[in-house]
């Protein structure tokens, strides 16, 4: 005859435990989850404000260049376009528009770039950025 088998006990701390097995696997996701999120939507605005800056930067490069005593409004603008393409891309490039007007009361050179606000990667609003460089326009009195 054999030995009756006795029932290990349980423990009492290990009893409660049951019903959270595999909860850390669940845990683990959705943390990673919001945190790559999180991640790539600082990476977004890095890379939005960047576009910007560089854009307002041809633009007022481009007015300058346009102030100067022997160029014109369409050198401006095809500076702007040359600094835009060389540092993006040509899509932000297309609407570059220059005018003679006034800036703090003195006489100014504008150029203003209408360009894509991205917001997936480089993929984005349609002139949903618009900067305006300006320059104060020299003479040769």
């Amino acid at each position: 005859m054999t030995a009756p088998v006795l029932a290990e006990p349980h423990e009492p701390a290990a009893a409660g435990r049951d019903g959270e097995r595999g909860s850390a696997v669940a845990e683990f996701v959705m943390v990673g989850g919001l945190l790559t999120v999180l991640t790539l939507s600082v990476l977004q605005l890095g890379l939005a404000l960047h576009i910007r800056n560089t854009v307002l930067d041809a633009a007022a490069e481009g007015a300058r260049y346009a102030a100067l005593a022997d160029s014109g409004l369409p050198d401006g603008v095809a500076r702007t376009r040359d600094l835009i393409t060389t540092a993006i891309g040509a899509s932000y490039a297309h609407d570059v528009t220059a005018d003679y007007g006034s800036y703090l009361g003195h006489p100014a050179a504008e150029i203003t770039v209408h360009a894509p606000l991205p917001l997936i990667g480089l993929v984005g609003i349609e002139g949903g950025l618009e900067v305006t460089g300006h320059a104060a326009v020299e003479t040769l009195d």
